[in-house]
């Protein structure tokens, strides 16, 4: 690989790049490959972002397998939406002095072809959100998904002081993160596991009490945590999954916020629904409004600023090894994030 002339700010451009991509759906093994690829030049507003962590999502092995009727949105695909690394070069209408500045990045591969899995990206300016000093680069390729979709899941829950929720699937990402985020709110929380690990690792993140729904009913141990009285909302992360235990485990004028599912219908109590006034909100964190965005950010950063996270980064791979870190992720191979070191030596 060789360099161009231009240098910012002490920063060496390549015109090429290590880059993971497929130009296909598929298998991981099959699909997957790392290889030299232009690297990208930022346009107006944008910044370019010289990569050290991509983060591994459940929504990147989904889209690269085409599942759920997706098909092929680009004809060649550098996967993945998360990521952290340093600003080396900027585009017009960007200030200078992002140059050098470290940053944990969301969206990056939303409605783009080119995703956070090589040594290079450009992106909009406001996509590059500048890491707290002690949060590592590990930690921040977690953030965009899982916590934004955490926080704003507990925002549309209208969790407060006293109440009771049931965060399903605590031992996962987003559900590590509600229970936290909840619990600084001053709620009480339950939380599903699916085994013993698991319901260790949601134990660490605050959960006050902890149903493996493998070996125990969840309803009946609602009834018998509340006192009869049920949750007062619901963090869903399986709503096709969970919907028909509603009934059992929500009070009426109860809220619903689902952020997951994992098949494309579900049947649910509609009567049931209507008559409790239940309240359902789905949540997409990559279509949040620029108001919900901007305050999510503001809140998230604070936290962050004030170490009032617990991350759990369970594995780190080189970026060679992208086929099996999709494998580890798809099935559940882990407790906590799977990220990926993305190599900057020239090759």
């Amino acid at each position: 690989m060789t360099t161009t002339d231009k240098q910012t700010a002490g920063y060496a451009i390549p015109t090429q790049m290590l880059a993971a991509s497929y130009t296909r759906n598929g298998s991981a093994a099959e699909v997957l490959q790392v290889a030299l690829a232009e690297t990208p030049q930022p346009g107006p507003g944008e910044v370019l972002v010289q990569m050290k962590f991509s983060g591994v999502n459940p929504s990147d092995w989904k889209v690269r397998k085409g599942g759920q009727g997706r098909a092929l949105e680009f004809s060649f695909v550098i996967p993945h939406s998360d990521g952290s690394g340093v600003i080396v070069a900027v585009g017009e209408g960007v200030d200078a002095s992002r140059v050098g500045e470290s940053v944990w990045l969301w969206n990056g591969q939303w409605k783009r072809a080119h995703g956070t899995a090589a040594q290079y990206i450009s992106l909009p300016s406001s996509q590059a959100v500048q890491m707290p000093a002690a949060l590592s680069f590990e930690e921040a390729a977690c953030l965009g998904i899982p916590a934004l979709t955490a926080l704003q899941a507990v925002e549309l829950a209208r969790i407060e002081p006293g109440c009771t929720v049931l965060i399903q699937g605590g031992a996962g990402s987003v559900g590590y993160y509600a229970i936290q985020m909840a619990k600084q709110l001053g709620a009480r929380v339950i939380t599903t596991v699916s085994s013993d690990k698991k319901a260790e690792h949601a134990a660490t993140a605050g959960a006050d009490h902890i149903i493996n729904y493998k070996t125990q009913n969840v309803a009946d141990e609602v009834r018998g945590i509340t006192g009869g009285k049920l949750v007062d909302s619901i963090v869903e992360v399986d709503f096709t999954g969970n919907a028909a235990s509603y009934p059992g485990v929500l009070r009426p004028s109860g809220r619903v916020v689902v952020y997951g599912m994992n098949r494309p219908q579900a049947e649910i109590a509609t009567t049931w629904f209507m008559r409790n006034q239940i309240s359902l909100e789905f949540l997409l964190v990559y279509e949040l409004s620029a108001q919900d965005r901007a305050k999510r950010l503001a809140q998230l950063q604070a936290m962050l600023a004030a170490g009032a996270l617990k991350h759990c980064v369970a594995a780190t791979l080189d970026l060679s090894e992208i086929a099996r870190a999709h494998d580890m992720v798809e099935q559940g191979q882990v407790m906590g994030h799977v990220v990926l070191s993305v190599a900057r030596t020239v090759v």
